[in-house]
C-alpha cells in the first residue's frame, strides 16, 4: 500500500484536497479524528490531559473541550509541548494501527491527512509528503470563517505554525490553494495521474 502524507497549515485547504483524493480512489485517514478518540473519556490520553491541565478544560458532559484547551496551549509554548508529549505518541499508535488495517484490507493508496505530520515526525510512516499551501492572510480568513474565531486570532495561529516555505521544502508535491476550486482540482488530478503512472511502472 502506498501512503501519501497530506499536510498543510490551518486554513490551507487540506481537507478539500483530501476529499478530492478520496473521489479519485484513495482511502483517507484523518489524524484529527484519531486525536478525538485519544482525547475521549476512556481514551488513552484523557486522564493525563485532565491531570496536566485541570478540570477547567472539560466541557459539562465530561469531554475535553478542545477549543478551550487550544486557547491555553496556543498562548504558552511550554503547555503546548506538554500536551504534545502526552498526545502525539498515542495518536501515532492509532495511525499505525489504522494503516496496518487498511493494508490488510488491500487498499492501494491511503492518504494520511495530518496538520502536524512534519512537526510530530509522523512523516516516517508515509511514502510521500503532499503539502497544501496558501498565503497567511488567505488561510487565516478561511480559518476565521470556518471556526468563528477572530481574524486576528486566526492569523496569530497561522503564523505560529511551521512556515509555508519550510513545509514546501519538505514536501514531494506542493498544491497551491490560493486559486479557484477548479484550479486546485486540476493540480490534484495531475499529481494523482503522475502517482498512478509511477506505481504502475513499479508494478504496484
Amino acid at each position: 500500500m502506498f501512503v501519501i502524507g497530506l499536510t498543510g497549515g490551518l486554513g490551507s485547504g487540506k481537507s478539500t484536497v483530501a476529499e478530492m483524493l478520496r473521489e479519485l480512489g484513495a482511502v483517507v485517514l484523518n489524524a484529527d479524528q484519531i486525536g478525538h478518540q485519544v482525547y475521549a473519556p476512556g481514551g488513552p490520553a484523557y486522564d493525563e490531559v485532565v491531570a496536566a491541565f485541570g478540570p477547567s478544560v472539560l466541557a459539562p458532559d465530561g469531554t475535553v473541550d478542545r477549543r478551550r484547551l487550544a486557547g491555553i496551549v496556543f498562548q504558552d509554548p511550554q503547555a503546548l509541548q506538554r500536551l504534545n508529549a502526552i498526545t502525539h505518541p498515542r495518536i501515532r499508535e492509532g495511525i499505525r494501527q489504522r494503516l496496518d488495517e487498511l493494508a490488510a484490507q488491500g487498499a492501494r493508496v491511503a492518504v494520511l491527512e495530518a496538520a502536524l505530520l512534519l512537526e510530530a515526525g509522523w512523516d516516517d510512516m508515509v511514502d510521500e509528503v503532499w503539502v497544501t499551501v496558501a498565503p497567511a492572510e488567505v488561510a487565516a480568513r478561511r480559518a476565521a470563517e470556518r471556526s468563528g474565531i477572530s481574524l486576528e486570532e486566526a492569523l496569530a495561529r497561522v503564523r505560529a505554525q511551521m512556515p509555508i516555505e519550510e513545509r514546501a521544502r519538505r514536501g514531494h508535491v506542493v498544491i497551491r490553494t490560493d486559486c479557484s476550486l477548479e484550479e486546485t482540482r486540476q493540480q490534484v488530478e495531475r499529481e494523482w495521474g503522475r502517482l498512478m503512472a509511477r506505481l504502475a511502472a513499479k508494478g504496484r
